[in-house]
């Protein structure tokens, strides 16, 4: 399978550019090879109303890091008016990565206000920083605790770039000059994640019945570490990747021992780092089907339910995400699929903003469990998955901005299409 050969062949490309990632470059590696072309980037990437990044609140980190990158340009005037617009109503920040720290730093850099705590900031720039900030090591400076691998720092451009301080050879700057040029001039805000997509693309193939070579499950075993499993490298073991690699593993017919999850449990449920601030249902959700059964976190699940019928989780902005994750979890949620029967478009589609390829693909895996029938809202699903032909796929996953892990998303319309021929025959 082509998507497959492409994790082995190209293991930077998956990852949709980041505004805010690409912004911190600018300012931060002038000097790095596609400087203008990410200049470029940014400019023909401002919205109308001088913002740039996702609809409403997801618009203020991408906005801080491009005005701050783009200096004197009249585009930055331009979104620095709109961000004066965005601070000045109340505004539900998005659980992005470290919004709490990259808010506050960036708006101190513009002399801007803004209703968050600066005071944990202030307090990290003066500790050794915590291996899961190493992601966002542009906020904070060069540390010397800090350790690249392979020349990259915790799967960031930006954060790899504040280390190498400065235009030197070396395996930092080899890996600046390949994300940049994949891109032509751009980056993403995480990659490589050889891991993350890995696991992701087997669980979304195998669990829908398609197959995958044999070959995948020894590179997800190789990864393994006492602590679990890693995203990408330089990037701490969590959680997440490290529950979804073992149910990866397992539908493989290559398990390994799920003790390892233990490290990450709380009272009733799994925490995807220490000290999180916010728990994830989508983790937990993978943590669930690694283990095969735990009712204490079944019912954690059940628990996190809107009233609506669906689910939120602090990695997605959708809750078609969260809510595909858990029905997987449970095996079938029918007032989940009440709430996605209810919210089908009239072009057959299912999306937060607006219907994507994306979206549909879960509504129709998180149908494919129901026991009514369903047969009709999943045919025109799919029919609307099959014409979305080559268009991008629109941002919805969280890092520090809204990112597309284009490869992942495929992988969820190929299965979301096989589901919908086994229901629609």
């Amino acid at each position: 399978m082509s998507l497959l050969a492409q994790l082995a062949d190209d293991p930077l490309s998956g990852v949709s550019p980041s505004v805010y990632e690409t912004g911190r470059l600018v300012a931060l590696a002038p000097w790095l090879k596609g400087h203008h072309a990410r200049v470029r980037y940014l400019l023909d990437a401002q919205h109308p109303d001088g913002t740039w990044g996702g609809p409403g609140e997801y618009a203020l980190v991408p906005t801080l890091s491009a005005v701050d990158a783009l200096g004197r340009h009249p585009a930055a005037r331009r979104g620095l008016q709109a961000l004066r617009k965005l601070l000045s109503r109340p505004l539900k920040l998005p659980d992005t990565v470290a919004v709490e720290l990259i808010v506050p730093a960036l708006a101190e850099r513009l002399g801007l206000r803004t209703p968050l705590d600066p005071r944990p900031l202030h307090v990290l720039r003066h500790r050794p920083l915590p291996e899961k900030l190493w992601h966002t090591l542009e906020i904070f400076g060069p540390r010397p605790e800090v350790r690249a691998v392979g020349g990259i720092v915790a799967a960031s451009p930006a954060a790899t770039a504040v280390q190498l301080r400065g235009p030197r050879p070396g395996d930092s700057l080899d890996y600046l000059e390949a994300v940049q040029h994949r891109h032509g001039g751009p980056v993403p805000a995480g990659v490589p994640v050889p891991l993350f997509e890995r696991s992701w693309i087997i669980v979304a193939l195998k669990s829908a019945g398609l197959d995958v070579p044999d070959p995948m499950a020894g590179r997800l075993q190789a990864a393994f570490t006492e602590a679990g499993a890693a995203g990408g490298p330089g990037l701490p073991a969590d959680a997440d990747d490290t529950a979804t690699a073992l149910h990866a593993l397992a539908l493989c017919d290559s398990p390994r021992p799920t003790e390892v999850l233990d490290r990450y449990r709380e009272a009733r449920h799994f925490a995807c780092f220490p000290n999180e601030r916010t728990p994830s249902t989508s983790t937990n959700a993978h943590a669930l089907q690694a283990l095969g059964h735990d009712r204490q976190l079944e019912e954690w699940l059940r628990d996190m339910q809107q009233r609506g019928g669906y689910w939120l989780d602090k990695w997605h902005a959708s809750p078609y995400y969260a809510t595909a994750c858990v029905t997987n979890a449970l095996r079938g949620n029918e007032k989940a699929a009440d709430w996605v029967l209810a919210t089908q478009r009239r072009d057959g589609s299912w999306g937060r903003w607006e219907g994507t390829y994306e979206e549909t693909a879960y509504a129709i895996r998180i149908l494919s469990w129901s026991r009514q029938d369903v047969s009709e809202a999943m045919g025109r699903g799919a029919k609307f998955v099959q014409d979305w032909g080559d268009r991008p796929h629109p941002p919805l996953w969280h890092d520090k901005d809204l990112y597309t892990p284009t490869r992942i998303v495929q992988a969820e319309g190929l299965a979301a299409l096989h589901l919908a021929c086994a229901v629609c025959r």
